[in-house]
């Protein structure tokens, strides 16, 4: 037999699909673990090493948002995903705020599921915004997640500093959604239908306008994808 490929912990306080995740996990080589209670799973989160969390928001004693980000807070890397109610946006924002990697949408498909696991296991490990950038009279620092304009500090999150760094190697062309997800998000799938991308760079371009004011900087390109605004 094998080695596992990753240790997994699922926090999913329905017994049934609880046991459904791990039983779908473990016949795909991983080694998991659950729980059902959200203060005992962010105790195991905290205390325990696991490649990866899967983390239902309706929890007892503690929810997912909470759980995720006190994790995040101790184990900025850790590989966190959320599980949503179906079609709740607010959720997926608020979920991504807490820093989470990505999320599933209940119900889901175990396709879908599978897919999101593997893509945000492979880019665990991968420090593809580390290095540091200037642009636009931003400074964006990978190691400290910080970007600086004059006297103010904007901190991002991981992936919002890989998607700048991305854009920012790919300066002079169009970078599509399908890219991004291929690229940045590590998808193996990249016609997964995900609102990941979306939502992230409206948080993101939220927060360069915070820090610069209405200067262009992340440009959509209608139907084609997204460039940074060229440099005078």
């Amino acid at each position: 037999m094998k080695n596992p490929k990753a240790s997994i912990l699922v926090v999913e306080d329905d017994t049934a699909i609880l046991q459904g995740l791990l039983d779908v996990l473990v016949f795909n080589g991983y080694q998991a673990a659950g729980v059902e209670d959200g203060g005992e799973g962010l105790e195991k989160a905290l205390e325990e090493r696991h490649d990866l969390i899967i983390l239902d928001v309706m929890l007892p004693t503690l929810d997912g948002f909470t759980i995720c980000k006190k994790v995040r807070k101790e184990k900025p890397n850790q590989a966190i995903i959320i599980l949503t109610a179906k079609g709740s946006e607010d959720d997926i924002v608020t979920g991504f705020k807490a820093g989470a990697d990505d999320y599933v949408s209940k119900p889901f498909a175990l396709r879908e599921l599978m897919v999101r696991v593997e893509a945000v296991l492979r880019r665990a490990g991968k420090a593809l915004g580390d290095e540091q950038v200037h642009s636009h009279g931003i400074f964006f620092d990978g190691k400290t997640l910080l970007a600086t304009y004059n006297e103010d500090v904007m901190e991002l999150t991981r992936r919002e500093m890989d998607i700048i760094h991305y854009l920012y190697r790919k300066r002079d062309q169009i970078v599509s959604k399908k890219e991004l997800l291929t690229e940045v998000w590590n998808y193996a799938d990249p016609d997964i239908e995900t609102r990941t991308v979306d939502i992230h760079m409206l948080k993101l371009r939220k927060k360069i306008s915070s820090l610069i004011g209405d200067i262009p900087f992340i440009l959509t390109v209608r139907g084609e994808g997204y460039r940074l605004e060229p440099e005078q």
